[in-house]
């Protein structure tokens, strides 16, 4: 925050740059569903009341002991007026001054600004996403006040109030009560949430399953109901839908849900929901929200990240055992075995569900691994106790599937050939790369099916990849597979010229480690391939990346003797030809090669070889 100007007992500050921005694009740009900002407001409501519902059961030194947890709303139509209180754990002026006033994510003011410049639409979800949903309140109105006081019992309270622009103002005032009340005028424009029906729809619509109960000028609107204690029987698909929605702030229903309740060895309840879609930003923040931990209907911690492996974390819902005790700490949680039986089972569960997806309903678990696939993966690596669920999850595209279809490895090996011994893959960046790869004429013109390997984690899993099914993984790329030429073939005999070998190992010098005689091309004059113990081309690429003083293993170069370019080039050598030519066209045919492969060439040294190679041979 900037420096304070102290008028009398008020205090003023401004916002940070960025927050300003920030407001500006929610209020100016960002205009739509308003309705979220009432969403909103129930929900941080919910959080306070959350954490004093969890200090009071080892502190009972607080302000207010006695006041029942629950969330007001009073609304008056004629004086277009809107308050919400709630009997929380309240506000500090630290809180006040640092955490009201601070983007949540470092990404989230880029991101509403991309979207502004793409003139993208707004989804309702993103504000609760974001964590910026205090904010939402200045779509529906011009001015907010907030009069707050801390649960601590030598707490003051504090009025903050603002217009959303540059500035807002912190004041000292006497409130006998513990909790937070914000009030406001709404807009012209946003007057319909002045009547009592209208909240009421919002809170049907959102906040239904708010574990406190909500009343609008006095009647109690939500059900307070632990829909995870119910029998799976009695709850409908509406009202599990309902719930996903309200847990996970996601309008879509979800793609499957588990609900369970279980006894012996380990006793608790769950209801947890795999996403149609994955949630905003999914991978790219440093935590994924997931499942909710209860101790008997009360709660304990969001976002409970020993209740399932990092793998499975794209799922949300509600855990709750009795087998824990209510003060739990984060910290017991990480190494309870009570926690540690859960995850197990709950691991178990969800991926049953998922063999189950396989078996009775492909296209769901196509719609869920193109989804999450790429967290799903790192499973194989991660989780040794299921690692072949996993592998027979895992999903890939492949020579003989549609762009975003995928095939499974137990598929690709029911279509080998019998005298096929090795699984084969390719890896690269996006399908197009590889597609173009010419490591792959080979395999196109055999029928043999190829394993496409686009996604990072791939390469990290082939370690743990090694085979399936006793067949061994083998890359393409790699110099040392098993390829067999076609007997009967009518097509010209390759004819290995040693002479000409001998020139390019004497051209290229230490470039490379070998030139051979290729028998994997066949449109394709040259490529360059991996040695038997060097890395794979794209994990190569990864590591410079990662380390640009990665130097990498040197390539083989193999050469196509059927393709006229090299029968010329044969041809010329052997006639003792223009000697400059030919190692202008060796060295041409090896940065090419090389530029397929992904790595880079000098482009003037590229570009003045190539001019001469081709005025040379139109002269």
């Amino acid at each position: 925050m900037a420096e304070s100007n102290t008028t009398e007992e008020i205090q003023e500050f401004e916002y940070k740059a960025e927050m300003k921005q920030l407001l500006h694009l929610i209020v100016h740009s960002l205009y739509t569903h308003p309705e979220v900002a009432i969403r909103e407001l129930i929900s941080n409501a919910s959080d306070a009341l959350h954490k004093i519902r969890f200090r009071q059961l080892t502190d009972k030194d607080i302000l207010s002991p006695d006041a029942p947890l629950r969330i007001d709303i009073a609304v008056d139509s004629e004086a277009q007026t809107f308050s919400i209180t709630d009997t929380g754990v309240g506000m500090t002026k630290e809180d006040l001054t640092e955490r009201i006033g601070t983007v949540a994510s470092s990404g989230t003011l880029e991101f509403l600004e991309q979207m502004k410049e793409g003139d993208k639409p707004f989804d309702a979800n993103l504000i609760g996403q974001f964590g910026i949903g205090f904010y939402s309140v200045f779509m529906i109105t011009n001015e907010v006040t907030i009069e707050t006081r801390h649960a601590d019992a030598d707490s003051k309270g504090f009025r903050w109030q603002s217009t959303g622009e540059g500035k807002f103002s912190v004041k000292e005032i006497e409130r006998p009560q513990r909790g937070t009340q914000i009030t406001f005028k709404l807009k012209d424009e946003s007057k319909e949430f002045s009547e009592s029906y209208r909240v009421e729809q919002v809170i049907t619509k959102y906040s239904n399953f708010v574990d406190f109960p909500v009343s609008v000028n006095g009647k109690q609107v939500n059900t307070v109901s632990a829909l995870w204690h119910k029998n799976r029987n009695e709850v409908t698909e509406e009202e599990r839908d309902e719930f996903y929605k309200f847990i996970s702030n996601d309008l879509n229903p979800p793609l499957g849900h588990l609900h369970l309740s279980l006894e012996g060895r380990v006793n608790f309840k769950a209801l947890m929901f795999i996403p149609e879609t994955p949630p905003l930003r999914f991978l790219r923040e440093e935590d994924l929200n997931s499942l909710h931990l209860y101790s008997s209907k009360v709660f304990i911690q969001d976002d409970c990240k020993e209740l399932l492996p990092e793998y499975l974390r794209f799922m949300s819902g509600v855990v709750d055992t009795e087998d824990l005790p209510l003060n739990v700490s984060r910290e017991v949680t990480q190494s309870s075995p009570v926690m540690a039986r859960i995850r197990d089972t709950l691991t178990g569960r969800v991926l049953s569900l998922l063999e189950d997806w396989v078996e009775k309903d492909s296209e769901r678990y196509e719609t869920f691994f193109r989804n999450f696939g790429l967290l799903f993966k790192a499973g194989l690596s991660s989780d040794f106790a299921n690692r072949d669920r996993v592998l027979e999850l895992l999903r890939f595209e492949s020579t003989k599937t549609e762009s975003g279809k995928l095939t499974s490895l137990k598929d690709y090996v029911a279509g080998m050939s019998e005298d096929q011994g090795e699984i084969y893959y390719l890896s690269g960046d996006h399908r197009e790369a590889v597609e173009r790869n010419p490591n792959l004429e080979y395999f196109r013109k055999q029928g043999i099916e190829v394993l496409f390997f686009m996604d990072p984690i791939d390469l990290f899993n082939i370690p743990h990849l090694l085979e399936y099914d006793e067949k061994p993984l083998k890359s393409i790329e790699k110099a040392d597979i098993d390829l067999k030429t076609e007997e009967d073939s009518q097509d010209e005999t390759l004819t290995e010229d040693a002479t000409l070998i001998s020139v390019f190992k004497e051209t290229l010098g230490d470039k490379v480690e070998d030139v051979v005689a290729s028998k994997r091309l066949v449109d394709s004059a040259v490529t360059l391939v991996v040695g038997a113990d060097g890395m794979d081309a794209h994990m190569e690429r990864m590591m410079k990346m990662m380390n640009q003083d990665f130097a990498g293993s040197k390539r083989i170069l193999e050469l196509n003797f059927s393709h006229p370019l090299i029968k010329n080039l044969a041809q010329l050598n052997q006639n003792q030809g223009d000697e400059t030519l030919i190692k202008n066209c060796i060295l041409q045919l090896y940065e090419g090669a090389s530029l397929v492969d992904g790595n880079p060439v000098d482009p003037p040294t590229f570009v003045a070889r190539m001019t001469e190679i081709m005025e040379r041979a139109t002269g």
